[in-house]
């Protein structure tokens, strides 16, 4: 008898958004001329962005440019006003896009208008009419905070189902990819950089006594950062992750450089992002009976360390590698029924 789908909505606070239609390159370049060349000099000449964040920002100028055209008689950027994007960001906010969506697709055409064309093409000769142009984006909109699902953290004991019934489905690959997300506290694109090479690694020692510690540090990954570069850190890996890296990697029956990778047919590949979306939505969501997504994972290890009475300011440095508490503390979902209820004795 086939499984039982389970209920994966029961932590949604609102709808899920209507997704926007894609806007194919050749989509981009049926556009005005007039802005598809300002838009490809701005993406070819910025080199202060990553290049995750480049796509992403690239992704959204497209989707404004051919709103630009199927909703604003396809206008050039210094015809456009504040009343027009108040238009374009309603058009989001009726899709049912999130706060932070809305924040980004924003925040990317307000950048190519302040740092772009506010302050390269209004000097030059070859655009008049940008003379007096200002960013249309300021001051258009009221962006009201919002939450598609409710931040729920991974427990400990969903943390241990979900390795259970992973390792009963002899998918060893999750229990590797899960147990490094659970207990590191990286996001994904820094857990598919780290190489076979660590388990052979010695174990850290303390530095006063020589005694052998619980776990190896990583070599240096990229993570999140402004630039090409971003910020390079090393991780603690703990030996409860080496133990299923160390199975993974004698059950994959192949060797490579990197550990999480994956095989199709006869070609292996370093895992892609995007395989976590699919593996949190079709595998660990049915497994926990609730939504669970990939940005889950680093809120719910700091949320648990916490838990066990770790100090935020070690678990902000050596953990989630954050610059200041105050960024690490928004990763904090602890649950504080018992602070509350104790407010009015």
């Amino acid at each position: 008898m086939a499984k039982k789908k389970k209920d994966i909505s029961m932590n949604m606070l609102r709808e899920r958004a209507l997704k926007l239609p894609d806007v194919t390159e050749e989509m981009f370049l049926s556009c005005n001329q007039h802005n598809v060349e300002l838009i490809q000099e701005y993406l070819e000449t910025n080199n202060l962005l990553s290049p995750d964040t480049l796509k992403q920002y690239k992704s959204a100028l497209y989707q404004f440019v051919y709103y630009v055209k199927t909703s604003l008689n396809d206008k050039e950027f210094y015809k456009i006003t504040k009343r027009d994007f108040k238009r374009y960001m309603s058009y989001l906010v009726n899709r049912g896009m999130s706060s932070s969506g809305l924040k980004f697709k924003k925040s990317a055409v307000s950048a190519f208008c302040s740092k772009f064309l506010e302050i390269f093409i209004i000097e030059d000769a070859e655009y008049p009419e940008y003379r007096t142009f200002r960013n249309f984006t300021t001051g258009t909109i009221e962006i009201p905070k919002n939450q598609t699902y409710n931040k729920i953290p991974i427990s400990k004991e969903e943390y241990d189902l979900i390795m259970e019934t992973l390792l009963e489905d002899e998918n060893y690959l999750g229990c590797a990819w899960v147990a490094t997300m659970f207990n590191v506290g990286c996001r994904r694109s820094a857990c598919i950089q780290f190489k076979s090479e660590i388990i052979n690694y010695p174990y850290a020692t303390d530095k006063k006594t020589g005694k052998e510690l619980n776990y190896k540090t990583s070599h240096f990954v990229r993570e999140k950062g402004k630039g090409m570069d971003g910020k390079v850190v090393d991780y603690m890996i703990p030996e409860e992750v080496l133990k299923y890296w160390r199975l993974w990697l004698e059950k994959r029956g192949y060797e490579h450089e990197y550990i999480f990778t994956v095989k199709y047919a006869d070609e292996i590949k370093v895992m892609s992002k995007t395989w976590a979306d699919s593996f949190c939505s079709d595998v660990l969501s049915d497994i926990v009976g609730r939504r669970i997504n990939v940005h889950l994972f680093k809120a719910s290890c700091v949320t648990y360390m916490l838990e066990q009475g770790k100090s935020l300011k070690t678990v902000s440095k050596h953990v989630a590698k954050h610059e200041s508490i105050e960024t690490t503390m928004i990763y904090d979902l602890r649950d504080d029924t018992e602070e509350k209820n104790s407010l009015f004795d």
